[in-house]
């Protein structure tokens, strides 16, 4: 994704400023609020491992004592996913563009659009993504627990991801 991608995405959630925070923690810098220009926010790949189809990963804010919430902003392309997961702490993702789908184990897909907000209970195993035929971008707030905030499991299969229709 290009940084004006990035910034269009990041403009429409009314994040440009915030986006930075992680790279001004990552800076080490003492003041008390720090701004740093959303050319500065790089994407990453983030592991094959434990995604299916292309993302895109911008670490957006790191946990900081006394508080324990990451957030970064994803953006799956068509087709794209998690693998199933669980977080020991809990998870709130907030659809900023597109439309993707997001499962709680034992229970049907559910439809999730820009504007769109889930909580996923602590230990809940899920998986959230694209659907088939658009992208889908959200920001994830994610709590840790003794310095943990995910545990990844297998991948979702292609059947598990067709569910409903795209």
């Amino acid at each position: 994704m290009s940084k004006f991608a990035l910034a269009a995405v990041l403009a429409g959630a009314g994040l440009a400023c915030s986006a930075s925070a992680l790279s001004a923690q990552d800076k080490g810098q003492d003041a008390d609020q720090v701004v740093v220009s959303q050319s500065e926010v790089e994407g990453t790949n983030p592991p094959a491992d434990y995604f299916t189809g292309e993302v895109y990963l911008y670490m957006l804010t790191k946990p900081t004592a006394p508080g324990q919430a990451g957030t970064a902003l994803v953006t799956f392309t068509p087709g794209a996913r998690t693998n199933w997961h669980t977080h020991p702490a809990g998870q709130t993702f907030y659809v900023t563009q597109g439309c993707g789908w997001t499962q709680a184990e034992g229970q049907a897909p559910q439809r999730v659009c820009a504007g769109d907000m889930a909580y996923v209970k602590p230990g809940v195993r899920h998986w959230h993504g694209a659907t088939a035929n658009e992208a889908m971008s959200h920001i994830a707030i994610t709590e840790s627990l003794n310095g943990k905030n995910v545990e990844w499991q297998e991948p979702v299969t292609d059947a598990q991801f067709s569910g409903p229709a795209n």
